[in-house]
């Protein structure tokens, strides 16, 4: 049986391409993600750089998951809306998001995402501060959840506007 470690790390969703170069950088020192779950990530050993892994928020789509397997990578799993593949660096170059309109859809995605979540806590944040017979202090979490998810939101609309400018640049 192939030596495994297990290693739990949080991220940020909006850093998700950090994400993306630590498990390639696991992968370098001869690690290979082999199964995934929230916030943790197990690896089993291979040849240092033998794959490549990406990953991409999407909803649960077989006939991406296929689609993508056609191109001879391998899924690995998936943690709430994140898919994870692996690919064998021999076989060149693997990109899930090759150019700026899939970044560009990937990230609106991520956007609505997170938005949806904050407005949600921020109106559980509301509805918990003006019930009488609810703790108070636990509004807080939800009002700073919010908070940071419509942070979060920002960022990844940021990101948004420079590859919409990006493309515009390349057009011209």
């Amino acid at each position: 049986m192939a030596e495994r470690k297990t290693i739990r790390k949080w991220w940020w969703e909006w850093n998700f391409d950090e994400l993306e170069q630590w498990l390639n950088e696991m992968s370098m020192q001869g690690w290979a993600l082999c199964d995934v779950g929230f916030c943790k990530f197990t690896f089993e050993r291979c040849e240092p750089g033998e794959y490549i892994i990406r990953l991409e928020m999407r909803e649960n789509c077989d006939e991406y998951i296929s689609f993508v397997e056609e191109t001879g990578a391998e899924y690995i799993g998936r943690a709430v809306q994140w898919i994870y593949f692996r690919r064998k660096s021999e076989l060149g170059q693997f990109e899930l998001l090759s150019d700026i309109d899939s970044q560009i859809e990937h990230l609106g995605r991520l956007a609505k995402m997170t938005f949806a979540i904050g407005v949600m806590n921020l109106a559980i944040s509301v509805m918990n501060s003006i019930n009488p017979s609810f703790v108070r202090s636990l509004a807080w979490i939800n009002a700073l959840c919010g908070a940071l998810m419509m942070y979060a939101t920002g960022r990844v609309k940021g990101r948004m506007d420079a590859l919409e400018k990006e493309r515009l640049l390349r057009e011209n």
